[in-house]
């Protein structure tokens, strides 16, 4: 966790400055925004403050038409900070061609603990130089762009946040939520996390590796109705026996077809597309439960939990115990009907919601 000394302002809280502009995604505001403030509801401490500032102090209106209200220019915010957030939207190339906004951005970089951005809000931050020589996402499809302008960047279409030294930026939208987690595990310890993710009712929380499209979303829908019935019919009975020949059965087809089935439109095999959509629950259940691995193994169709563990390397390069940790699922357990925080504030606890 960062060192409280470095991280607060003169007046002890943590200072949170989001920059939006014309056409920002509202949802990159409100992610972040949102998860602080339900910190501070179960006693973050130091506290967040929060601000949205635009460039001129202006209302904007968000790329869904609705209008967000400033609470301040841009030019008279003054540091230290303990982070800036850069929006992503529609306007990120307006912004990221906006010689004043950038200059800006790049002034209250340098007085803050740390910068992010979320989405497109990267091109904003590459723009600004902010950067350059780094590793850094976006919302995958515009990451293919941003490597192409601002070829000193490392861009990595994949991942849905990195943190390359004091510099965070995010994958698409939702992922907001997972890097504003990250942050206050960072700043408080995994028991607020969770208490914050929990409130928001979201995964807790996917860890920074892991890929922006699921299994069910990295390929279209296939266009044969037979086929995209199989798919959804594997995804609902996952400790079936779902061998080639039983799939073959269900489809009401022999193996060979079956196959082809598979290969057309998603790359791979009848085998392959179940291990993965069973590593793929088992992965959720472990984040979003409490429930015992060899339990999720079980619920998930694996054999053993070794077979779990096996797949679980090979997938995520880690163990399915290493993936629940790194989740903030392992608590240490305090009182009754609350949990000792790990993070700052010594024997402070947090009520967890029920």
């Amino acid at each position: 966790m960062r060192n409280i000394m470095e991280a607060t302002t003169d007046n002890g809280t943590r200072r949170v400055v989001i920059v939006g502009y014309d056409d920002a995604q509202i949802l990159d505001i409100a992610c972040p925004s949102g998860a602080l403030d339900i910190a501070n509801r179960y006693g973050a401490l130091p506290p967040y403050t929060i601000e949205v500032a635009t460039l001129d102090g202006r209302p904007v209106r968000s790329s869904a038409g609705v209008a967000l209200a400033a609470a301040r220019p841009l030019t008279p915010v003054r540091g230290p900070l303990d982070t800036l957030i850069v929006a992503g939207g529609r306007g990120h190339e307006a912004a990221a061609a906006d010689g004043r906004l950038l200059a800006e951005v790049r002034r209250l970089a340098a007085r803050s603990g740390r910068t992010a951005s979320i989405c497109t809000g990267a091109t904003v931050l590459a723009a600004a130089g902010l950067l350059d020589h780094r590793r850094a996402t976006t919302h995958w499809a515009h990451a293919e762009r941003l490597a192409a302008r601002f070829p000193a960047v490392a861009v990595d279409p994949a991942p849905l946040y990195i943190r390359d030294g004091r510099v965070y930026t995010s994958a698409g939208v939702t992922s907001a939520l997972d890097l504003t987690l990250a942050l206050i595990e960072d700043d408080h310890g995994p028991t607020l996390a969770r208490a914050v993710a929990r409130e928001l009712v979201t995964y807790l929380h996917r860890p920074g590796d892991q890929a922006q499209i699921s299994l069910h979303l990295a390929a279209p829908p296939p266009a044969d109705r037979l086929a995209r019935d199989l798919v959804g019919w594997i995804a609902g009975h996952l400790d079936a026996a779902l061998s080639v020949t039983a799939l073959a059965a269900r489809a009401g087809v022999t193996p060979r077809p079956l196959a082809r089935l598979f290969a057309a439109p998603r790359g791979t095999t009848p085998t392959r597309a179940v291990r993965a959509a069973r590593v793929e629950a088992a992965a959720r259940l472990l984040a979003t439960s409490a429930r015992p691995v060899a339990a999720a193994a079980r619920r998930c169709g694996f054999r053993s939990t070794e077979t779990l563990r096996q797949a679980f390397l090979r997938v995520h390069g880690t163990t399915p115990a290493g993936a629940r940790a790194g989740t903030g699922a392992a608590e240490r357990t305090g009182s009754a009907g609350s949990r000792t925080s790990p993070g700052r504030g010594g024997g402070r606890t947090v009520t967890l919601p029920p």
